[in-house]
């Protein structure tokens, strides 16, 4: 989830309103089904899959790296095929049918299906919509950073309500009650859309990009077709030696996490050597590289809320007054809505005072807070291990630094891709700033698959493990800031 900035100035378009009760919506259905999936995958009780902790923990990390991974197709087909708007309206479309198919008790196929059919409309939504807030600012500056944290206001608004809505009835009334709450959410975010768009967003995202731009000079380089030779001939490596596991569920979203990491670099190859970018541009998408991996990292620890966490919650943790494990979720959008205000009015604070520290710097300082909450995370699973229930401050303190590093992280990466991707590849880029996310929820899941009753003794190393990672990237992020510092040309 992602977060609000303060000092928003009037006089925004109206269609920004239209974006942001869409994506509100989306966002009620994505992170309130999200918030009782694991649970749902483990529980052998009420109706659920029962599956194990490292079967769960593979599904999990596979369905939510498949919703964001699917962005960068999403990206490619809105620039080069639908246009934005259309991408929008038909990933809606495909986000309600697959809630539907979800909301349906039956068969593992059919729920497989379901999860496949929502991350599809996922990929075709989620980076197209903030690509059109962006066309709603072509000035820029300070009044488009206010736009997105208008829209993020929706996202946080969307979170917090389907967490508690569909975490409530997910766990204490029926599995598929809430995966239906979830499709009746994106039904009344493309209602919203399908009456308003035409009349707000007039014709922004309306044609493709690539259609727009495209020129006699943009023929394929023959270095593009090297790269991907290159890069087919290391996955049909990797598979033939044995390196590839498709025969169970780890194995299988192990091998997916590879791959998606290999495409990414070749993309990047790719962008920088092989399409025609001026000097400037490919040291701004050198920048983007870097924010990538930083985003990844971080993802990798903080979407952990829906896995480890989650598993935390609802295994060793005090639940007061009765509450659903899942409500701890809401812990994050609702920290957001009432501290990401005052942080973003610190930025504006230090901007005015040009002392306002540069994208890396944040991106660092996020990995240092996701540090801080793991470290709050050992304490609570050294009492947890003893067999006494950790203490509900144990959780809630964990989501408040998690969520500071969110503020300091998701904006700026954010904000950061709409400014410096070179415009025929903004749609594709916003893509790929989700891959990131994508990959982070993949790894998050591997890692809770570690989380299992025999296991319980090692939560204290397993989170640990956590904090020093996130302190040794975010240091050597941290060092890369000053030598790159020239590479934004001129773009604050």
């Amino acid at each position: 989830m992602i977060e609000t900035q303060a000092g928003i100035p009037k006089g925004h378009p109206k269609g920004l309103y239209v974006l942001f009760l869409t994506e509100m919506w989306e966002r009620f259905s994505y992170y309130g089904m999200r918030a009782i999936l694991f649970v749902f995958l483990i529980d052998n009780i009420k109706g659920g899959m029962g599956f194990n902790e490292g079967e769960a923990g593979a599904i999990y990390g596979m369905y939510t790296f498949s919703a964001y991974l699917l962005a960068l197709p999403g990206g490619w087909v809105a620039d080069n095929i639908l246009g934005q708007r259309k991408a929008i309206w038909y990933g809606g479309i495909a986000i309600m049918t697959g809630h539907i198919i979800l909301a349906i008790p039956g068969s593992q196929f059919l729920f497989f299906a379901g999860l496949g059919v929502v991350a599809i409309g996922t990929g075709l939504l989620k980076p197209n919509i903030s690509s059109v807030v962006s066309e709603l600012y072509p000035e820029g500056g300070a009044r488009r950073d206010a736009g997105f944290s208008i829209f993020y206001l929706g996202i946080n608004l969307g979170s917090f309500f389907g967490i508690t809505i569909v975490g409530y009835l997910g766990q204490k009334v029926g599995w598929h009650y809430g995966f239906g709450a979830a499709a009746v959410a994106m039904f009344l975010g493309l209602i919203v859309y399908r009456l308003f768009a035409q009349k707000y967003l007039e014709d922004k995202g309306m044609k493709p990009k690539a259609v727009q731009s495209s020129s006699t000079s943009d023929k394929t380089h023959p270095l593009t077709y090297i790269l991907f030779a290159v890069l087919a001939a290391f996955i049909l490596l990797l598979q033939f030696n044995g390196t590839f596991s498709w025969s169970n569920k780890q194995g299988t979203a192990t091998s997916m996490g590879i791959i998606a990491v290999a495409v990414v670099i070749t993309y990047f190859a790719n962008l920088l050597f092989a399409s025609n970018l001026s000097l400037v541009e490919k040291k701004r998408v050198g920048i983007l590289f870097i924010l990538f991996w930083g985003a990844v990292l971080f993802w990798a620890g903080f979407e952990q809320q829906g896995s480890s966490l989650q598993i935390f919650a609802d295994r060793h943790s005090v639940l007061p007054f009765g509450m659903p494990s899942s409500w701890f979720q809401n812990f994050n959008p609702f920290y957001i809505l009432v501290f990401a205000p005052l942080l973003a009015a610190f930025w504006v604070y230090l901007e005015k005072r040009k002392i306002n520290p540069p994208a890396l710097t944040k991106f660092a300082a996020a990995l240092f807070l996701l540090a801080l909450g793991y470290y709050i995370m050992v304490l609570g699973s050294k009492v947890a291990v003893t067999g006494v229930k950790a203490s509900f401050w144990v959780l809630t303190l964990t989501y408040l630094f998690h969520t500071l590093g969110e503020v300091c992280l998701s904006p700026v990466g954010l904000s950061s891709f709409t400014k410096l991707a070179p415009p025929k590849y903004l749609s594709q880029l916003m893509g790929i700033w989700f891959v990131a996310t994508a990959l982070g929820n993949l790894f998050a899941g591997l890692f809770a698959g570690g989380f299992n009753a025999e296991n319980v003794q090692q939560m204290p190393a397993m989170f640990m493990n956590i904090v020093w990672f996130c302190l040794i990237v975010g240091t050597v992020i941290l060092l890369l800031q000053k030598p790159t510092q020239k590479w934004m040309g001129g773009i604050k």
